[in-house]
């Protein structure tokens, strides 16, 4: 492909109807300002944090008070605090809209699910509201789902938000330990739990599981099971279980009045991904989540009122939050809950027409496995609702760019986004408005002093850093759950570069004004002293067609570094000396002999975690003989076994 020209522009009728010029013309009118292009706007948005965070809130139409400070401590990082003497309520704002437009799409394996209105939405929301409420939950008690990605998971989290409530979840393949080394940090209340789940056209049974997390969680008042594998589910096997449909139909019928709460009162607490330690339980505050993610979702992803938008995802990752908040944008929801792959590649895009998605999220593994079945969804899908398609959860490699224009739609804004948990958003995402460069993500997020740093703290242009966050900004956690001095926090992003946020991810910025990001920074390989970003050796490797996926570590030899690159081969491929050096030549040819990987070693899988993130660190401590105590944090923790006591590490 030809890299001197941008692989898509967006048409200047599409330009002028953004979201994104909409909101420049805004900043014109109100504030006389007259920002003509994106790094103008962003230049005023890390310059002027108080306006440009006024003027979000403005312009989404948030719904609160804002009070008469923006930010305190501007100049604190951590210390500064959005809107200190503000007031909202999530869920007000989540629920802005009634009538009978669509809220909520349901999809499951076996087909469609439930559909909720906007009137629907907000009747069950109130329900749940009072029946926290009746069971004496309020601001701050935890509220926490063992949830497939079903429209009760929304209900349940915006209706512990409506009272001030903490909501907390994870998906139902996680194990019994992986929910308690979680949900038992937190104490929770209240628990709702599907009965089981589909994936793969295989049902999986959860009720044995809930009643043995039920029994370590001494503190819960109330548990409520959601059929979704039977409709009368054995909640006999759950002692004091409620099902879902009896426990909302208790709920009484008085007025609902939203009640304001701080603009930093907590909203959700995730976790880090928890491979090689107990997680992290990561507090986010309400207004901080809802400003963020309103700038994201109409700015950046150009979300407008009517637009329906899907993100594979599960509710034990943030994506799943991030999509609930579409909803304050008066657009809809699309949720899927199986396997991306059953029947077989085309069931999202199959979705995708069947519901008039606008925005189609994924991440950059299922975009690469979608071209490894060789699928090409532009010959037999129309998409023609689809304007954007969003990849995260690993770096996009380039290829998959030109994947995308080829074989699934010519015409659409790819917009590479990258975060974390740690923000419940991005700090790099997409400009509806600008071009797209092959392999590179567009911008850095508007109100976000994005920068590349060398390991003195240097800014670093056009070469590989660390990437950092010189501002603060309102989704920053409030801290980690049981921190009191917020040592854990600070040091967790603060320590490595004082008064700077340190994200841990190895990146690049471009020429363009962009970036490209490598992977996680402590995972870096080190050879010789030189820092290889593992990307740089995937993004090779799974160009040749017999490799399926692969995973490289650095292993400690003979005084230095070694890299050794893992392989998941074809189904009948051998790793035979001719594939080694075709590999081998590939990855030499493309980047430097210092990124030629010392072994290449076939397995049989690769573990990951549940939202589909490899993971170098887990398997680098197997092969140093350690253990890796959270295997549970894994979507195939078995596949850890595949590394341990390899004789081609010891030679």
């Amino acid at each position: 492909m030809n890299d001197t020209r941008p692989l898509w522009t967006p048409d200047p009728a599409r330009v002028a109807s953004s979201r994104l010029t909409a909101f420049e013309r805004y900043l014109g009118t109100t504030a006389g300002l007259a920002l003509d292009d994106y790094p103008a706007l962003h230049r005023f948005s890390t310059a002027e944090p108080a306006r440009f965070w006024t003027a979000v809130w403005d312009f989404a139409g948030v719904r609160g008070d804002k009070g008469h400070e923006v930010v305190r401590d501007v100049d604190r990082l951590p210390g500064a605090r959005f809107f200190p003497e503000g007031a909202i309520n999530f869920t007000e704002n989540v629920l802005r809209t009634a009538g009978p437009a669509m809220a909520v799409q349901a999809y499951t394996e076996a087909g469609p699910g439930r559909t909720l209105t906007r009137d629907d939405l907000a009747r069950e929301v109130t329900q749940v509201a009072r029946r926290l409420r009746a069971a004496g939950i309020g601001p701050g008690d935890r509220v926490c789902g063992i949830m497939a990605n079903v429209p009760e998971a929304v209900t349940m989290a915006l209706g512990a938000a409506a009272i001030g409530a903490v909501w907390s979840s994870c998906s139902p393949d996680f194990g019994v330990q992986g929910v308690l080394d979680r949900f038992g940090q937190i104490d929770p209340l209240v628990l709702c739990a599907v009965d089981g789940y589909r994936y793969g056209g295989k049902p999986f049974d959860c009720l044995e599981k809930l009643a043995a997390v039920c029994r370590e969680l001494p503190g819960l008042r109330q548990v409520v099971v959601v059929p979704c594998l039977s409709d009368q589910p054995a909640l006999a096997r759950v002692p004091g279980a409620h099902g879902w449909h009896a426990w909302l139909a208790e709920a009484d019928g008085t007025p609902f009045a939203w009640e304001r709460f701080p603009f930093n009162h907590p909203l959700y607490v995730l976790y880090s991904s928890g491979t090689t330690g107990v997680p992290k339980c990561i507090i986010h505050g309400a207004g901080g989540t809802l400003l963020q993610h309103l700038k994201e979702h109409q700015l950046h992803c150009d979300v407008q009122p009517g637009d329906r938008v899907f993100y594979f995802t599960t509710c034990g990752w943030m994506m799943w939050n991030w999509l609930v908040t579409i909803l304050a944008s008066d657009a809809s929801i699309v949720l899927y809950d199986g396997s991306p792959f059953h029947p077989d590649g085309h069931v999202l895009f199959d979705l995708a027409d069947r519901a008039g998605v606008t925005l189609f999220g994924t991440s950059a593994k299922f975009i690469d496995a979608v071209a490894k079945a060789g699928l090409e969804p532009v010959r037999d899908h129309s998409l023609a609702t689809v304007r954007t398609i969003t990849s995260t959860g690993s770096p996009l490699s380039p290829e998959s760019f030109d994947f995308v224009y080829r074989a699934i739609k010519a015409d659409v804004h790819l917009a590479s986004i990258s975060g974390g948990t740690d923000i419940v958003s991005c700090f790099v995402g997409g400009d509806p408005t600008g071009p797209v460069w092959r392999g590179e993500i567009q911008v850095p997020g508007l109100g976000m002093d994005v920068d590349v740093f060398d390991p003195e703290g240097h800014p670093l242009a056009d070469a590989a850093g660390e990437l950092v966050c010189r501002n603060p900004f309102p989704s920053m956690p409030l801290g980690f759950w049981n921190d009191a001095d917020g040592a854990k926090y600070h040091a967790a992003y603060f320590d490595r570069f004082p008064g700077v946020w340190c994200h841990g991810d190895w990146t690049r910025r471009t020429p363009h004004g962009g970036f490209i990001i490598y992977g996680r920074s402590d995972a870096t390989l080190n050879p010789g002293g030189v820092r290889i970003g593992t990307a740089e050796i995937y993004r090779q490797v799974e160009q040749v067609p017999e490799v399926v996926e692969s995973l490289a570590v650095g292993q400690a030899w003979e005084g230095d570094e070694r890299i050794v690159l893992f392989v998941r081969l074809s189904p009948g491929t051998e790793l035979d000396e001719a594939l080694r050096a075709r590999i081998s030549r590939q990855i030499r040819t493309n980047t430097s002999p210092r990124h030629v990987p010392a072994r290449i070693i076939p397995v049989a899988d690769i573990p990951r975690t549940k939202s589909g993130k490899i993971v170098e660190l887990a398997v680098r401590a197997v092969i140093e003989g350690r253990d890796v105590r959270q295997r549970e944090a894994l979507a195939n923790p078995e596949a850890l076994d595949l590394f341990r006591d390899l004789p081609a590490l010891r030679s």
